[in-house]
């Protein structure tokens, strides 16, 4: 079964299209968007993420969505679920995550579309708990999450192995949310 598509009142959130990936190559290199995440990526690594998520989506129930503003079908950048397996306390996991273009920042087109998600990670998919990660210093990432009522406990902060020591990246922290919390969220 591939992953459907998902609506709200001004965002699709469906599969990628070859006119997504100019636009996704733009804010991929835009050191501001990639500050919190890693260095920019080149065209060509832009285009192969793009080609990976389009595959998990055809394969697997969920994934990263392509987000479209319904009123003007502009791409502005992905939200979805992602299977997490690197080593960690809480791995294996699904995630609730999203990269949107800078001029898409500020709307509110994050919370929203992750709802989308939640929704149907909670309802559809029936997971019992999603997370999301990000670094220490992406203030704004951690504002959607408690917007989304998750929640962190500084005990499951953790370090990125990936990162050098030393790299401001490397310090990552979690929030959590469960099924039952979603459901009583009123």
């Amino acid at each position: 079964m591939s992953a459907p598509a998902l609506t709200t009142e001004r965002l699709l959130l469906r599969r990628w299209r070859e006119s997504d990936l100019a636009p996704f190559a733009e804010l991929n290199a835009d050191p501001e968007v990639m500050g919190h995440i890693r260095d920019p990526l080149s065209r060509a690594e832009s285009d192969a993420f793009a080609a990976r998520i389009e595959e998990h989506l055809e394969n697997d129930d969920y994934g990263l969505w392509a987000v479209e503003v319904r009123a003007t079908s502009a791409f502005v950048g992905f939200t979805g679920l992602a299977l997490q397996t690197f080593e960690a306390p809480f791995n294996p996991s699904v995630e609730v995550g999203w990269r949107l273009a800078r001029e898409a920042w500020g709307h509110g087109y994050a919370t929203e579309a992750a709802h989308a998600a939640l929704d149907f990670a909670f309802g559809v998919l029936e997971l019992d708990e999603v997370v999301s990660i990000t670094t220490a210093s992406n203030v704004r990432s951690q504002a959607v999450m408690r917007r989304l009522g998750m929640t962190r406990d500084p005990a499951d902060d953790f370090e990125q192995e990936h990162k050098p020591v030393g790299d401001p990246l490397r310090s990552a922290v979690l929030h959590r949310l469960s099924r039952q919390r979603w459901a009583a969220r009123g």
